[in-house]
């Protein structure tokens, strides 16, 4: 796939007031201090589109983005670490989650995940809780080009192992990326093409 135009279109609180659910739609989240913002402008090859901040926890809305005036990308408020207050993190965790139970035309959820770090409690229970609630997702592991050689494949297969540890059967799939070099790039966007074909308009929201 080639990305002919991304461009902002909403940010807001409420998932009720997201656009209409008429195109197929992917979600970018992870720790506040993941690299999202730069691997989303590095995916679509536009610099800035997503605010990068040095202050992690900076973004708090869900950010909604059309590409190619056919799909939407989302960038939403990261987990984990952040400069906010218990109360506004709760709220965080309470938009996000009805976000990603109600949204009818999520496709996928990516989970980004730090490729230098070992497993993470918090991104492995994420993960475990869009299992149990049967949202599709796959892995992006961020900044690998700060990998030596051979981490490649040390990182997924740290992270099958600690899925496997913990019951998962089938261990989702994981993409390699680097907001540097634009490793993966192609991969995310030739993963998200034959999804977008089989798109059909949903009918209702997902009954979760």
């Amino acid at each position: 796939m080639q990305v002919k135009s991304a461009e902002f279109l909403i940010s807001n609180t409420d998932p009720a007031k997201c656009p209409n659910p008429d195109k197929p739609e992917y979600a970018f989240i992870g720790r506040s201090n993941v690299g999202k913002s730069s691997l989303i402008n590095m995916l679509v090859s536009r610099h800035g589109l997503a605010k990068t901040s040095q202050t992690p926890g900076k973004t708090q809305l869900i950010n909604h983005f059309i590409i190619n005036k056919e799909w939407y990308l989302v960038d939403l408020p990261g987990y984990g670490f952040a400069q906010v207050g218990k109360g506004t993190r709760a709220g965080f965790v309470r938009m996000i989650d009805t976000y990603l139970t109600t949204r009818a035309n999520l496709i996928c959820t990516f989970v980004l995940v730090d490729s230098r770090i070992a497993p993470q409690k918090i991104d492995l229970d994420f993960m475990t809780r869009l299992g149990e609630q049967g949202i599709p997702f796959v892995i992006v592991f961020t900044k690998t080009e700060k990998l030596k050689s051979g981490g490649l494949q040390n990182v997924q297969d740290r992270y099958k192992a600690a899925l496997q540890e913990i019951g998962w059967e089938e261990i989702p799939q994981m993409f390699l990326t680097s907001a540097v070099n634009r490793a993966g790039q192609k991969e995310l966007l030739d993963f998200i093409e034959p999804l977008n074909r089989d798109f059909v308009i949903p009918a209702e929201k997902k009954p979760w």
